[in-house]
């Protein structure tokens, strides 16, 4: 079938051909499968463990008694553990846990509370330093005060040695054109990774605890520090550098009087995804016993404690929207002393736009710095001042009203809810699960080199044969099929949705401005916080985690949709209105099919997106690889095979990923492609 498939593929070039040949592809797919039903399927019983899993194990094994006697793990692993452990140890202690023999941390709540306003007011404006000082106070408002300082310390410790390595190496990509090409595919696939998948490889050297999470946070979190200090040292204008050189300097000084000031807006950027990025992985590796917040929603989606899930995910939600909206004013004024083309000057910038410390403001920033001290004092010195009020918190209440909330929408709204989960069930989920779950594997294997060699070209073809074969070896075929067949439904529905909002947005600038905030929001949050409220409204279920993929994946797709109908040129959409389409016509005949790359790139990173929730929704029933993978971290006997379901996991990815993304560099370089 591949061969035929790729001789297709070299007869009909044209996008028609190839559309009909891989319709061909499934038709038949679909007829071998009524036929081949049952046969070769490959399944593993949930406690059945392969040559393979029991390889993993003993390596773990073996591995555990070597961490204290070979060289390698005395003077390298344990050591960098320790350098780890250390540092998320005295932020702790700084800011969350008792500490130097105290009953409390050496800086309480009303110090937090106060550093952080004047540091928001420094960095940002009143409202934003308004913004954080009500962020933190409710944080402990609600119960949560040293879960909170417990993520904040483990984000802080994994984004100071982000940033202290990121943007170094950023510099030098940005310098360098070859370190530049070094890098990029690292980074890639550092991004296409799901999250998760740092963290069974990292538990095995560093063992579970705050160093493994810190280590794969920022593992996780340095890549956009290092791709956005890239392109802000490669976005200096020429001029300016030519300027500096034409008049002696360096390529130190260059560097240091031109390229990093004329930057640093943009790496400050850089730094707000680097917190956010860390911020949601932090959660995320709650798995491997990370303290803080994504514990305490760990624990409650495993008992489906859906009032306590909902409390702690609010705290998640409000600590990133904290960081972002001061890492985001920070960026904002950074950029303010910069003279802008067209004669207006820095100082005129400052004052209309409210950047930089003025002169009027520097006596502002002193005069608050005594306040601020004496906080950090007062809740140095007393326990009223250390310890969040107990009697003062909101959390229960909070609780209350999302469990009472809970009950009210499975009862009433039962109805529409169940019916949505029942035709998603029945005419998308069950038919693509019988269809992949019962075909024999080397018949889908067959056709994944097919649709490879048909949409993305041999080099897709090649990719997709070797991860089928990889995916076999795992062990965990049927299981891998499984999650496929949610992530498929998961991607349709995040399309079908991408496609109605990012045509109205494409379409309509304040439709844009509607709903672009609501994406930006979405985007903001951690994973872990999209189940709560699903899992009030549907249980756990395979259903539930679903959804809540969709969710987690729609904003994306949505910008790129959006912005793909609004690239459509404008000449072209009067050229059809003037001819006497119709709305209708126009976005069906001309806009989608003229943004036929962004659709294709759409399609790519939602379902790369989808799968990155793969094992946050084995939390909440998804079962397959997302079991496979929770199973591995909570029962040491199967450690073996979380660890092969995470790399079937990363197969699964990389398989869709360089397939999706050669079809829409095709569609892209198409005529009338965007």
């Amino acid at each position: 079938m591949a061969v035929l498939a790729a001789a297709a593929a070299r007869r009909a070039p044209a996008r028609g051909g190839r559309a009909l040949a891989a319709a061909a592809v499934l038709v038949g797919w679909a007829l071998l499968w009524a036929a081949l039903r049952g046969l070769h399927t490959l399944p593993l019983g949930t406690a059945e463990l392969t040559p393979l899993h029991r390889r993993f194990n003993e390596i773990n094994d073996a591995v555990g008694a070597a961490r204290n006697s070979n060289p390698v793990f005395l003077h390298v692993f344990n050591e960098i553990r320790l350098a780890i452990d250390t540092l998320v140890t005295l932020l702790q202690g700084l800011l969350a846990q008792p500490s130097f023999g105290r009953p409390v941390p050496v800086v309480g709540w009303l110090g937090v509370v106060a550093v952080t306003g004047y540091l928001s007011w420094m960095f940002g404006n009143v409202r934003v330093a308004a913004l954080a000082v009500a962020g933190f106070v409710l944080l402990g408002l609600q119960g949560l005060w040293r879960e909170s300082m417990d993520t904040l310390a483990l984000t802080l410790a994994a984004v100071l040695v982000s940033l202290l390595i990121g943007i170094p190496l950023g510099v030098w990509a940005g310098l360098s054109d070859r370190v530049h090409r070094l890098v990029t595919p690292v980074l890639d696939f550092m991004q296409t990774m799901p999250a998760f998948v740092y963290l069974a490889p990292l538990t095995l050297f560093f063992l579970i605890g705050p160093a493994s999470a810190t280590i794969a946070t920022l593992v996780f979190a340095m890549p956009p520090a290092v791709r956005i200090t890239a392109h802000a040292i490669r976005s200096v204008p020429a001029a300016a550098v030519e300027a500096a050189g034409s008049l002696g300097a360096t390529r130190a000084q260059t560097l240091t009087t031109v390229l990093l000031p004329l930057s640093k807006r943009t790496v400050v950027l850089g730094v707000n995804q680097t917190i956010m990025a860390a911020l949601s992985m932090v959660t995320i590796a709650a798995l491997i016993d990370a303290p803080g917040l994504g514990k305490t929603v760990l624990k409650a989606l495993e008992t489906l404690d859906v009032g306590t899930a909902f409390n702690a995910g609010l705290a998640i939600v409000v600590l990133a929207i904290v960081l972002d909206r001061v890492t985001t004013a920070a960026s904002e004024r950074s950029g303010t002393g910069v003279p802008r083309a067209g004669g207006r000057g820095s100082a005129a910038d400052v004052r209309r736009r409210g950047g930089g410390p003025a002169r009027g403001r520097r006596p502002l920033l002193l005069a608050g710095a005594a306040p601020t001290g004496a906080c950090v004092w007062l809740s140095h010195t007393y326990v009223w001042a250390a310890q969040f009020p107990a009697d003062a918190g909101v959390g229960a209440a909070l609780s209350r009203t999302a469990d009472s909330a809970t009950a009210w929408a499975q009862g009433s709204l039962a109805v529409v809810t169940g019916a949505a989960r029942d035709v998603i069930t029945t005419l998308l989920l069950n038919p693509f699960e019988a269809l992949l779950t019962g075909s024999p594997w080397w018949l889908v294997g067959a056709v994944a080199v097919a649709l490879g060699a048909l949409l993305g070209g041999p080099r897709a073809a090649a990719t997709a044969a070797v991860c089928v074969a990889l995916i076999v070896g795992t062990g965990l075929w049927r299981d891998s099929m499984t999650t496929l067949a949610a992530s498929l439904v998961a991607t349709v529905v995040v399309l079908a949705l991408g496609v109605v909002v990012g045509v109205w947005m494409g379409r309509s600038a304040p439709a844009d401005r509607l709903v672009r905030p609501v994406l930006d929001a979405g985007q903001t949050m951690p994973a872990f916080v999209y189940l709560v409220p699903f899992l009030a409204l549907f249980g756990a279920s395979r259903f539930t985690a679903i959804v809540a993929a969709v969710v987690y994946a729609a904003p994306v797709t949505v910008k790129i949709i959006a912005d793909g109908v609004r690239g459509v040129p404008q000449d072209t959409v009067e050229a059809a209105v003037s001819a006497g389409s119709g709305t209708w016509q126009i976005i069906t005949k001309v806009q989608l099919p003229m943004a036929r790359g962004a659709l294709a790139l759409a399609a790519n990173q939602g379902l790369v997106h989808v799968l990155s929730m793969v094992v946050v929704g084995g939390l909440v029933g998804a079962g397959a690889l997302g079991y496979d993978v929770v199973a591995g971290f909570s029962q040491g006997q199967l450690y073996g095979k979380g660890l092969a379901a995470g790399l079937a996991i990363v197969l699964l990815g990389v398989m869709s990923d360089r397939i999706t993304q050669a079809a829409a560099r095709r569609a892209a370089r198409a005529p009338g492609g965007h």
